[in-house]
């Protein structure tokens, strides 16, 4: 299939998608104009409560308050319904509501302060998002984004249970969960794939600030049922408002900045939403700049870098049509420590991506199904990789070593069908992934690849009681992936037709009130990257010569989860474990051999069964009213079998980690420490270095302010004793630089 082929596919999938969509007349099902609006209030102090969710009880018809606390839920069915609200740090709140043919009703919703509050719905977890849990999962959003706002997401969710962070500088720094990373971790954008490069290499970035998020979903464990088949560790869904869902008549808006003084860091962002009762664009613009970083031992060479992101988008809210599409541009370039002992060659990636998205949906108004939802992402991504040469007379030499260039397109088209028969609401879903990559410079270690995949799913919830719950789903993927010649690969002629399953069954199990068990079985299919398979070559980014094995298999994995939750008014814990098994599980792997020409150390790419088993614990106590505690323990360990036996130890594996914070609340502000025990971490791979335990102590402070909307004002101070440690995970080739030293942050934003 060629690339004109594969264009016409993709535009007449959009079209076939869309036509769906809006296929269904309006007079098939007359709207009808019963809306309820109103604010979430806080009962103590009377503010308005921004990015509040907000669920119609046994549906999917669900809103999230604006930054003015804010929300307005149309086109109910008219009738007796409950509104469910839920926020971090509030007590869940149901609510009996009417919904009057055609009259606009006013509900304002009281809001309870609580220290703690883990009943988050997690979209990403569920397409019907029902609420039921059968695997661990978390999300942040509003205030709790500004607190942990860093310049990558990896430093963001770095501490969090079960998510740790491959660090090679701040830029290209993305999460690990339960020692999984690469594509084995999906990073969504608004639930669809990003289409860019940070899966497959160390060095790669992800093409979003972190600003621009407005909700962060982590799910944890397979996820490869919705997403696709490569999810094995988890998923991340990174979620923006670049598509207004919900807004306010006139302009709403916010404006943040943030500065650190371990890097000279500074950052701006802003956004402006403009609506009426039908329609809202919004526009966002973010900056970031910051220097090399700081250790306790002196300045780490080669990690400056600077971001630029900027989208404008469209959305409609039309009798029982909503949707809308967003155009974004994501301009990224850093440094990466390559060569920390000679400052004057430096290594310098400039990616740039390009990217369309939209979302449709639509009440179909059938007997089964009622609902429907497209959604895609097209983009265009450019990646170089340019070593640079400073020599005398202030003389700088450039050169290309390696390039990227990618066209990908990733859509899902959902249906909701009503409950039927023992069937609880469930979803069957239809999902496209193309991309075609080239790879072009002077050290070329792969080929291109141009890989098709497609894909049907179904996920079913059965109640089997009042207590307990029964979930199951199903995926097929068919994908044909094919490498592409190149001036280092020039008769490069492979070819891969894969037929892939997936599929996952769980239990939710609530026999009280405050307790929660939840249980998943999930089997998943991954097929080799393209460097994975061809890899030959130096690569200059990572600072390794990589070996590729054209024998490897497809990794199958079977893994089982479960966690246990007891939420008390005073305090909640939650416990997890986890075990996965793969069978040809591929592992790059350090040989302990240099390559003569490059100096560079040899990395292959091995596969045999591997075992990935470990849990985490977390916990949260309110001490009095206003003094809370959080704490979390995780602990992973990996092995691969020689022999038959599981006693060779998998590589870049997270230590044993203690995390504890304590904070005084008192609603206008608040003020805290935390501190972090990282054990030794000696279970490690044949080559793979150890490294010695550490803690970290941290402060924080924050204030919050209402005049003319709602100020935010943050104080963090990091590694406050300016401790020399290493992580783990690092992939910095010289061990003999530390990790950041003592940073202070300050961050402030204001929602208008």
């Amino acid at each position: 299939m060629n690339r004109i082929y594969t264009t016409l596919l993709l535009i007449f999938f959009s079209i076939f998608h869309f036509h769906i969509l809006i296929a269904n007349p309006d007079e098939q099902r007359p709207p009808t104009d019963a809306n309820i609006f109103g604010h979430v209030i806080d009962a103590e102090t009377g503010e308005h409560i921004p990015f509040v969710n907000l669920l119609i009880k046994g549906t999917r018809i669900g809103t999230i308050t604006d930054a003015t606390g804010h929300y307005i839920l149309t086109n109910l069915p008219p009738g007796n319904h409950t509104l469910v609200a839920q926020s971090m740090g509030y007590a869940r709140t149901e609510l009996e509501i009417e919904a009057i043919e055609n009259k606009n009703v006013e509900v304002d919703v009281i809001l309870t302060p609580t220290g703690i509050n883990l009943d988050e719905v997690v979209l990403t977890a569920s397409p019907t998002a029902s609420g039921f849990r059968y695997q661990p999962d978390a999300v942040f959003l509003g205030e709790q984004l500004q607190r942990r706002s860093e310049p990558s997401f990896g430093e963001m969710l770095n501490g969090q249970p079960g998510v740790a962070m491959r660090s090679f500088g701040s830029a290209p720094s993305r999460p690990v969960i339960r020692g999984m990373d690469g594509d084995r971790i999906l990073v969504l954008e608004n639930g669809e794939r990003m289409g860019d490069i940070s899966e497959t290499s160390a060095d790669h970035a992800i093409s979003l600030d972190p600003l621009a998020a407005s909700r962060l979903e982590v799910v944890r464990g397979p996820a490869s049922l919705l997403y696709g088949s490569s999810a094995l560790g988890g998923v991340i869904n990174l979620m923006t408002t670049d598509i207004p869902e919900e807004w306010d008549r006139g302009v709403t808006g916010v404006v943040s900045g943030q500065g650190a003084t371990m890097n000279n860091m500074g950052a701006g962002f802003g956004r402006l939403t403009y609506g009426n009762e039908t329609w809202a664009t919004s526009a966002r613009f973010a900056m970031r700049q910051a220097g090399d970083i700081t250790t306790p031992d002196g300045t780490l060479p080669g990690t400056t870098m600077n971001n630029l992101d900027a989208s404008i988008g469209l959305g409609l809210n039309r009798n029982n049509l909503n949707g809308g599409v967003s155009m974004s541009l994501s301009d990224q370039s850093f440094e990466i420590p390559e060569s920390p002992d000679n400052p004057d060659e430096a290594v310098e990636i400039r990616a740039q991506r390009l990217s369309f998205q939209g979302r449709f949906g639509r009440e179909l108004g059938g007997d089964f199904f009622d609902k429907a939802q497209l959604r895609f992402n097209a983009s265009r991504f450019n990646q170089k990789e340019v070593e640079i040469d400073r020599q005398n007379a202030g003389i700088t030499e450039e050169a290309v070593e390696l390039e990227y260039d990618q066209m990908a397109f990733s859509s899902t088209l959902t249906f909701q069908h009503k409950p039927r028969g023992a069937f609880d609401r469930g979803a069957i879903g239809f999902n496209l992934l193309a991309q075609s990559v080239d790879v072009l410079g002077e050290d070329i270690y792969t080929p291109g690849e141009q890989r098709v995949s497609l894909a049907t799913f179904t996920f079913q919830e059965v109640p089997l009681s009042r207590t307990l719950r029964f979930q199951f789903g199903v995926r097929l993927d068919f994908q044909n992936s094919k490498a592409l010649p190149n001036s280092s690969f020039p008769e490069v002629d492979k070819q891969r037709n894969a037929f892939n399953y997936s599929g996952s069954v769980g239990l939710n199990y609530r026999p009280f009130e405050d307790v929660e068990i939840g249980g998943q079985f999930a089997r998943s299919h991954r097929n080799p990257q393209v460097e994975e398979l061809f890899a030959e070559g130096p690569h200059l980014g990572v600072g390794v010569y990589e070996k590729g094995n054209v024998n490897l298999n497809d990794e199958i994995g079977h893994g089982a989860d479960m966690f246990v939750r007891l939420k008390r008014t005073s305090f909640e814990i939650e416990l997890a474990g986890f075990v996965n098994d793969f069978r040809n599980y591929i592992i790059f792997q350090p040989t302990g051999n240099i390559d003569d020409n490059s100096g560079y150390p040899i990395f292959e790419y091995i596969g045999g069964e591997a075992l990935l088993w470990g849990g985490e614990l977390a916990l949260g106590a309110n001490l009095t009213s206003r003094l809370n505690y959080t704490g979390s323990v995780d602990y992973v360990r990996g092995q691969r079998s020689i022999e038959g036996e599981f006693t060779e130890n998998l590589p870049v594996i997270p230590p044993f980690r203690f995390h504890n914070t304590i904070e005084y609340d008192w609603g206008r502000g608040w003020i805290g420490s935390s501190l972090a025990l990282i054990a030794r971490q000696d279970q490690v791979a044949p080559e793979e270095e150890v490294t010695e335990g550490y803690s970290l102590l941290g402060f924080q402070a924050g204030y919050r302010l209402n005049f003319n909307g709602r100020h935010v004002i943050i104080l963090r101070v990091e590694n406050a004793l300016d401790t020399k440690y290493r992580d783990h995970l690092s992939r910095v080739e010289d061990r003999n630089f530390f990790m950041p030293g003592r940073n202070i942050n300050l961050s402030y934003r204001w929602f208008f």
